[in-house]
């Protein structure tokens, strides 16, 4: 029987065998109250895209600004993000902007990446994944989760290395890890970084 606590739902996951009755599951989680208690208490909040929240981009905070008298949708202006129209719609329009901004960094990381290894990509995919940042299909499509571009530049740059390098070494034997070094010198500590931080970007939008 296992425990844990899943960030971006706010819940707690309790795995039994397939012998196991309710009662032993709901047994752990007594055992295990206030493990969980200060786990889900650690959990950063929800932070909605509205007027006035406070995002990252790029690992900076930038907050979100109403424009209602704007042009242009959806707009990076003196570290703010400006939002034009009407503000029934902002969430949704902040949310296409990030996901628009992930493809744009995203794409050409990824295109180089590749060209350097000898390998082409046959599509880039930007989805809201909550399990896992990124992965890399048989086919050559690589998906990557948009709240990439919220954690820093050299992180997504990781990431993109990291998917890039399965291209060649769908594994991750010592061969693979020696291509992922020889695209960025930032594995480790990007690594480390999604271990701390990970979560917090799973709570905006």
């Amino acid at each position: 029987m296992t425990l844990r606590i899943d960030p971006a739902a706010g819940a707690v996951v309790v795995t039994l065998p397939l012998r196991a009755g309710r009662g032993q599951g709901m047994a752990l989680l007594q055992a295990h109250s206030r493990w969980v208690a200060d786990r889900l208490g650690a959990l950063a909040p929800h932070v909605p895209f509205a007027d006035g929240a406070m995002v990252l981009l790029l690992g900076e905070p930038h907050p979100i600004r109403h424009c209602p008298d704007g042009l242009g949708g959806v707009w990076l202006e003196a570290g703010e993000i400006r939002v034009a129209g009407d503000p029934a719609f902002l969430a949704r329009r902040v949310a296409d902007w990030f996901r628009a901004e992930a493809r744009r960094r995203i794409t050409p990381r990824a295109l180089d990446h590749a060209a350097r290894i000898g390998r082409s990509v046959r599509r880039i995919a930007i989805k809201d994944q909550r399990s896992r940042w990124a992965s890399c299909a048989p086919d050559g499509t690589l998906a990557f989760s948009w709240r990439l571009v919220m954690a820093p530049e050299w992180v997504l740059d990781y990431v993109v290395a990291h998917e890039v390098a399965h291209l060649r070494e769908m594994n991750h034997s010592a061969r693979f890890w020696a291509l992922v070094a020889s695209l960025t010198p930032h594995a480790a500590a990007a690594k480390s970084w999604l271990a701390r931080n990970g979560a917090r970007l799973l709570r905006y939008g």
